[in-house]
């Protein structure tokens, strides 16, 4: 028997009435579904290269991907404020997702 696992992250605000920015309003919820197999085999160990090869990631201390921390170049996202190396990140991070 296939056991899957889901990913779901949120995004936004619930309350339409809290922000007068239009990025603000909306509340935004995205999710994969993956096997546990392909979790483990395919898809962790190229999340984790990502990391490496964008953000000197390290497993001892775990990076994880924050939205907002990256679309603001901050923190250990830093280096996205390079639009070489941001360019670079989104293609590559676009490959893993399209597999």
């Amino acid at each position: 028997m296939n056991k899957y696992r889901i990913y779901i992250d949120e995004t936004g605000n619930s309350d339409l009435a809290s922000s007068e920015n239009p990025n603000h309003r909306f509340l935004s919820l995205t999710g994969i579904i993956a096997s546990t197999g392909y979790t483990k085999s395919v898809m962790h160990p190229e999340m984790e290269a990502l990391k490496e090869r964008f953000f000197n990631h390290h497993p001892d201390k775990p990076l994880i991907f924050h939205r907002k921390e990256m679309m603001n170049g901050v923190g250990s996202f830093r280096s996205l404020k390079d639009s070489d190396v941001r360019s670079g990140f989104d293609d590559a991070l676009l490959q893993v997702i399209r597999k």
